[in-house]
């Protein structure tokens, strides 16, 4: 197994997820569906694309995006979440799509136009554990962006 075929480079991972998705699917499959296509045409892929980030893969309710920037991440993910807000505002509240993202600096592994690695798994992870509507970011992109960026940080 010494053929390793695959390139390693750091990258900011940012992995996002919708919350509740499948109780949202069981209430109103189409409605959700159309809502979920709306926000990843419209808000998620777009802003991925402005803050030069690549969609590595989704997931049906979620997705996997790579940046050589861990500021273009960062502030991805939160314009992600201000454009997901103001989608929101007019939804009843059981029937708003929230995602959670986590954003992650690390090492990947580059094979088959996807990514994997221990680095895509903290992203994984962080995204799991943010609230929804909100992004957990690692130690490594906090001591990258905390003083780059006038976010608030907790």
């Amino acid at each position: 197994m010494d053929n390793f075929s695959g390139e390693r480079r750091l990258a900011a991972i940012l992995a996002a997820d919708v919350v509740g998705y499948s109780r949202l699917m069981g209430a109103d499959e189409e409605g959700t569906h159309a809502a979920l296509s709306f926000c990843l045409d419209k808000i998620v892929n777009p802003k991925i694309a402005e803050c030069r980030g690549r969609v590595v893969k989704t997931t049906g309710d979620g997705l996997l995006a790579q940046y050589s920037s861990v500021l273009d991440a960062v502030r991805c993910a939160v314009e992600i979440q201000a454009g997901l807000v103001a989608f929101n505002s007019d939804r009843a509240e059981e029937q708003r799509l929230l995602f959670r993202i986590g954003v992650n600096l690390g090492d990947i592994i580059l094979d088959r136009d996807d990514i994997f690695g221990d680095g895509v798994n903290v992203a994984a992870r962080l995204e799991e554990i943010a609230d929804p509507g909100g992004i957990a970011v690692s130690g490594a992109v906090f001591d990258q962006v905390h003083n780059k960026l006038h976010y608030g940080f907790e």
